[in-house]
Formats: structure tokens, sequence, C-alpha cells
């Protein structure tokens, strides 16, 4: 019995440390755009949409002799 009156205030204390983390996270936008970031993984970040390949400067080692 006298480790729940141990174990109740740190329990309660951990969750208010969790909820105001939650929060800051909210506050500081970490969820305004989900979709944009799981997306931006799949694309290189050589490839530009509405840019064909033909109209992008070519590195400068591929015009080695």
């Amino acid at each position: 019995m006298d480790a729940l009156l141990f174990l109740i205030p740190i329990a309660l204390f951990m969750g208010l440390c969790g909820l105001v983390a939650f929060l800051w996270a909210l506050k500081s936008g970490q969820y305004d755009d989900l979709e944009g970031e799981a997306s931006r993984i799949l694309f290189d970040e050589d490839d530009i949409p509405g840019v064909r390949q033909e109209d992008q400067p070519a590195d400068s080692q591929d015009n080695i002799p």
C-alpha cells in the first residue's frame, strides 16, 4: 500500500509531462502538414515537377573528355 502512495504521484507527473509535450507540439506546428512530409520522402530531390530532364543543367563531370 505504501508503494501506491509513491507511484501515483509519479504517474500523474509523467502524464502531465506528456500532455505538456503534446500541447507544445501542437502549438509549434508539428501536425500542420502530415501529407506533404509523408509524400516528400518518395521523390528524389533531382525530380523537379514541370521541368524536363533536357532543360536541367548537366553535371560538370559528364562533360569530361
